[in-house]
């Protein structure tokens, strides 16, 4: 068993509770923040800024030096993956990533690998790691299979995923070959992180919604369920917190053949049916809404309250169903945190 760690939120994530949950929040480190604008400004666009270990780090401890989170996320982006695969990444202002070619279009194999566009990544990792207080726990991440899938195959965001989910209807193996190579390259690049200073890691499924029970199954849960078992065969005490957002009803299916240590929660889950379907020891995490941050005032307060009296008999990281939003005020957020650590 694993000793206990001053790091509160890698404990919970272990199967520890805490009488106040460790709280972190999805995208803390980003828009909302006057000094990464900032720091933006100066350095150009989102992926310099991913892409300067320097940069990255300053922008990954920004919200620690602020807020004095329980733990800091790594600044990156799931797309490195499909750029490391060797499809061009670029974005465009005020429309997101653009990657090419796009694989409706063409094929994996004519994709030249470029695993070296980690690098800066992993030294961001050894800098922040270096950096953080003994009792801040370190998160790394990277998207989950079906998500980065998607984009890959449409070459940026889409509201239905349809030509994904075509390409899997329709010429399976196919789409079972570029999810195969997705999981090769996030298991090396997690296991890199790591190895580089990272506590745990989380899978974001961002599209993970938008499937059939079956596509679920075979697409979701098949595909995380095998990043865990490579992972954990390398690095079998680093933690996997799973965040399928909008699974809903499949949640529990998720944890259990998945094999997580920890399940993240979106804003549509009820957390008191959360606590009731999950299995009993399951940590949590989540799962305000990012609404009711920006709105604050009473709908905080009783989301707050709501969250934190459904997870008072098992191990729960506070957080946000969703990354934190732009226009987010600051002092929301300082009240967010008084509210959760009032005790």
């Amino acid at each position: 068993m694993t000793a206990p760690s001053p790091k509160k939120l890698l404990n919970v994530l272990r199967g520890d509770q805490e009488a106040i949950p460790p709280m972190w929040l999805m995208r803390q480190a980003g828009r909302y923040l006057p000094e990464y604008r900032e720091l933006r400004a100066q350095k150009g666009g989102f992926l310099e800024l991913a892409y300067d270990s320097e940069a990255a780090t300053e922008i990954t401890i920004q919200p620690i030096r602020r807020f004095g989170f329980d733990a800091a996320i790594l600044f990156s982006d799931i797309l490195v993956i499909p750029h490391a695969m060797g499809q061009d990444l670029w974005f465009e202002t005020g429309e997101g990533p653009r990657l090419a070619p796009r694989l409706a279009q063409s094929a994996l194999e004519d994709f030249i690998p470029a695993p070296e566009r980690l690098r800066p990544v992993l030294d961001t990792v050894r800098k922040v790691s270096d950096s953080l207080l003994p009792e801040t726990t370190f998160l790394g991440f990277a998207g989950s299979p079906w998500t980065v899938a998607t984009y890959m195959v449409h070459g940026q965001g889409s509201k239905d995923q349809s030509e994904a989910r075509r390409m899997a209807h329709v010429e399976p193996e196919r789409f079972s070959a570029l999810v195969e190579a997705i999981i090769t390259a996030t298991v090396d690049y997690l296991a890199g992180q790591i190895e580089a200073g990272v506590d745990a890691v989380q899978l974001f499924d961002s599209w993970a919604g938008s499937l059939s029970p079956a596509q679920f199954e075979k697409w979701v849960i098949v595909p995380n369920a095998e990043i865990v078992r490579r992972l954990k065969a390398r690095h079998p005490d680093a933690p996997i917190i799973g965040f399928p957002k909008g699974a809903g009803g499949k949640l529990a299916a998720y944890a259990e053949g998945t094999g997580v240590d920890a399940l993240g929660l979106d804003e549509t889950v009820d957390p008191h049916w959360a606590n009731r379907e999950l299995p009993r020891d399951l940590p949590v995490q989540g799962n305000l809404d990012p609404l009711a941050l920006i709105a604050g005032g009473s709908d905080l307060t009783s989301a707050v309250d709501n969250i934190l009296s459904a997870f008072t008999d098992r191990p729960h990281v506070f957080n946000l169903g969703h990354g934190i939003l732009p226009d987010t005020p600051i002092e929301h957020v300082q009240r967010l945190l008084t509210l959760v650590r009032k005790g």
